[in-house]
């Protein structure tokens, strides 16, 4: 915490100087507000760029694709790395389930295009990577909820808002290749274009990505903290492939009204390979060899979506009606081989055990949407919203295995083959269910404007029906249903002191519906440590009050700084529990299950700023930072904690720099994010992450015609993970350990070529 509070210092004292020796002359040209462009020369060569400024009386910080592009990120998830408070829980070098605030993913809603979207994630949670940035119009950070959006935001919400037919006029093509660590090169390729089409206007885009990640890990085990060194393993793990995308939009004028269809399609095709060797005593020469891993994954992942709608005027109002349609599918081919060295005197090579487990699962999860809305505006001062909402989830899941494991006599007895193929699948505890989610919700909100004060206030009621179906219970289907309903007020002020200063107040209360795992009267064998885990279907939604106090300060015409505080007050956190009955294991082993055990809260505070330094003589250079400090409290079976897995603190800052007699620009962005803790039932762990540099260079080589060089994670900064493990509830209060576990892993700098060409 000391770090961070000194580099914080550091990092906003001088600011702090910059912006209050503002001139007059600044200040008066701050009225004067900035018409967004649409011209695609734009998207191929920007200036310098800045945080948007919202009018809302919600807290909404928006960031235009221009904010991130000059690093030219790959994903959305690699795009969020540099807005505020946006955490991740990733292996080194990937950026895939944001944590907004540092809490649990199932915390976050993920939006595309204000809409929900399926995810594999058993806590509904949606993978950013799974969205190549070149998709992006803009991302919308949505502090706190409103009646008008669905209320499972309890951390917040991100909004991914893909380019339409308003978006672009013209097109660019956009072609580069990147370098990792291992030597290898992936290519890139794309193209976008935007602009009238018969009577409406049209936007198409198509990209390939390639991508790789060469990761090597080392863990170190003991038998305690500062006991004996049981085993190192050393691991290559490399996860290679493509993702091909393609969004469209069509927005044409119909009758009174207009009408308009988008939609989107991910497909990431993609390998993970990992090679692990486990040396006994820590020493890493062949005869001390104990095992041998290869473990393949071949998995296809689609995402797509279709939405419609509708906006015409009705009853003095506007109406719209929305379709919608999406899906998550998921099939994975996961093969690990193991061969143990060490069961006879015999020392390696010569192997003595195989074991091979393959398991193929198929995921699908689909959701329709439906939503009717009026909007009526009385007055500047009064204009009140309505709508009913409508979401059907359904989710099937096929996971089935099979292991092969036979013992390898020594020479010169025949050496049995290893099979090909595997044959006899059969579902895994759990692994073949169904689920189906219903939810109708109807609200009602007014806002208005009176002067200087922007306001909103509202109320949502949601209401869910869920039923889970296991397929693998012993006896027949084992089914269950249970639905609950939540009344979701809102209210939001945005206060304007003067033309540069405003103060926003807003509360909300949200709900985190269960993990579908939580829930599922599936058995899990030895899920947790040694002990087994039952879904309990009667558990309760979790439910928070939130609130947020903010203050912004415009700069100039461009930049923003702002300052917010945060707090959340959660009621019915779901924590496992013991069930007191004897696990598979034995003695000293439980079934463990979940309920909804009592309260937490969290709480901090946010700072960011963005800015041209105009105002010291550098109008060509500008400088971002964005600083969370984040803290919570809660309580489980072993005392007091955070919430799992909460970051300290989350640092993002650095700055552009334009050459335009050049025709030149460089800039750097520096991350760094605090440790995390996280404890469950068998196991407890602290991550750490080193700190991440990027730096870009680019050189416009006509009007239209740019060549951007990119390098990222240029200080190969490592993830580290203390695990501390145990066997029982009885050994982890009592701190006797089956395991202590020191790993580290790092990837290694990234390079990036990239040229786009505007027509």
């Amino acid at each position: 915490m000391k770090k961070f509070r000194a580099f914080a210092l550091a990092s906003v004292a001088p600011i702090a100087m910059m912006t209050a020796a503002a001139t007059a002359q600044e200040q008066m040209a701050d009225a004067v507000r900035e018409v967004p462009q649409t011209a695609v020369e734009e998207v191929v060569v920007n200036g310098v760029v800045f945080r948007d400024r919202t009018e809302t009386a919600a807290p909404v910080l928006s960031y235009d694709l221009e904010y991130f592009q000059r690093f030219e990120p790959v994903t959305a998830g690699d795009a969020l790395k540099r807005v505020s408070s946006v955490q991740f829980l990733s292996d080194v070098s990937e950026s895939d389930g944001a944590r907004l605030r540092g809490l649990d993913s199932g915390y976050t809603q993920i939006l595309i295009n204000g809409e929900k979207v399926p995810g594999g994630g058993l806590d509904r949670s949606f993978f950013v990577d799974r969205i190549p940035a070149e998709l992006i119009e803009r991302v919308e950070v949505v502090r706190n909820s409103s009646a008008n959006r669905s209320g499972d935001a309890v951390s917040g919400a991100l909004n991914i808002v893909l380019r339409d037919g308003n978006s672009l006029e013209g097109g660019y093509v956009r072609a580069g290749g990147s370098r990792f660590r291992d030597g290898e090169l992936r290519g890139t390729a794309g193209g976008v274009y935007g602009g009238e089409a018969g009577p409406g206007r049209i936007l198409l885009g198509v990209n390939v990505q390639g991508r790789r990640n060469p990761k090597l890990k080392i863990s170190e085990r003991y038998d305690a903290p500062g006991g004996t060194l049981d085993n190192i393993e050393t691991q290559a793990d490399t996860r290679d492939g493509t993702d091909y995308s393609f969004n469209g939009s069509y927005i044409v004028p119909i009758g009174p009204g207009e009408f308009k269809v988008d939609g989107f399609f991910v497909r990431t095709d993609r390998e993970e390979f990992e090679d692990s060797i486990e040396y006994i005593d820590g020493v890493l020469t062949s005869p001390n060899t104990d095992t041998r891993t290869l473990q393949t994954e071949d998995i296809q992942q689609d995402n797509y979506g279709v939405n419609a709608r509708y906006k015409f005027p009705m009853l003095g109002g506007e109406t719209s009606l929305k379709l919608g349609y999406a899906a998550f599918t998921d099939k994975t081919n996961n093969l690990e081989q193991e061969f143990e060295y060490r069961r006879d005197a015999v020392p390696f090579p010569d192997d003595d055990r195989y074991t091979g487990d393959s398991e193929l699962n198929d995921l699908e999860d689909t959701e329709i949407s439906a939503k009717l809305e009026h909007e009526h505006k009385f007055s500047d001062m009064l204009k009140a919203e309505a709508g009913l909402q409508f979401n059907q989830k359904d989710r099937d899941t096929n996971i089935v295995a099979v292991r092969n494991r036979f013992n390898i006599p020594n020479p010169p007895a025949a050496r049995p083959t290893i099979p090909p193929t595997f044959t006899g699948y059969a579902p895994v505890p759990g692994g073949l269910s169904t689920i189906e989610e219903r939810r109708i919700d109807p609200y009602i909100m007014f806002s208005g404007d009176a002067g200087p004060l922007k306001w909103e206030a509202g109320l949502r009621y949601e209401t869910t029906d869920v039923e889970i179906n296991d397929l693998t219970a012993p006896a027949a289907t084992q089914r269950t249903n249970t639905d609950y309903n939540t009344l979701l007020p809102s209210a939001h002020i945005r206060w304007s002191l003067t033309e540069q200063d405003r103060i926003s107040i807003s509360g909300s209360r949200t709900v985190r519906r269960p993990n579908f795992n939580d829930m599922s009267p599936a058995v899990l064998l030895a899920e947790k440590g040694e002990n087994d885990f039952v879904g309990n279907p009667l558990l309760r939604p979790e439910k928070a009050w939130g609130f947020d106090v903010g203050y912004e300060h415009y700069l100039g015409r461009k930049g923003v700084v702002g300052l917010n505080f945060f707090y959340r007050d959660i009621s019915d956190v779901i924590e496992d529990v013991n069930t007191g009955v004897v696990g598979s294991e034995g003695a000293g082993t439980f079934v463990l299950s979940s309920a909804n055990t009592g309260s937490g809260e969290v709480y901090g505070v946010e700072f960011d700023l963005s800015t041209p330094l105009g105002v010291i003589g550098l109008p060509d250079t500008g400088i971002f930072v964005n600083a969370s400090w984040l803290d919570s409290k809660l309580s489980d079976n072993f005392g007091s904690r955070r919430f799992n897995d909460q970051a300290k603190y989350v640092v993002n800052t650095g700055f552009i720099q334009d050459l335009p007699t050049w025709g030149a620009a460089f800039g750097v962005t520096y991350r760094k994010q605090g440790a995390a803790y996280g404890r469950i039932v068998g196991e407890e762990v602290r991550t750490t992450y080193g700190s991440d540099l990027e730096a870009f260079i680019e050189k416009k080589i006509t009007s239209n015609f740019v060549v951007r060089f990119t390098g990222s994670n240029l200080l190969n900064y490592r993830k580290k993970e203390v695990f501390n493990k145990f066997n029982t509830i009885g050994d982890q209060t009592t701190r006797s350990f089956d395991e202590y576990e020191l790993e580290s892993e790092k990837s290694g700098p990234v390079l990036q070529l990239v040229a786009r060409y505007a027509f």
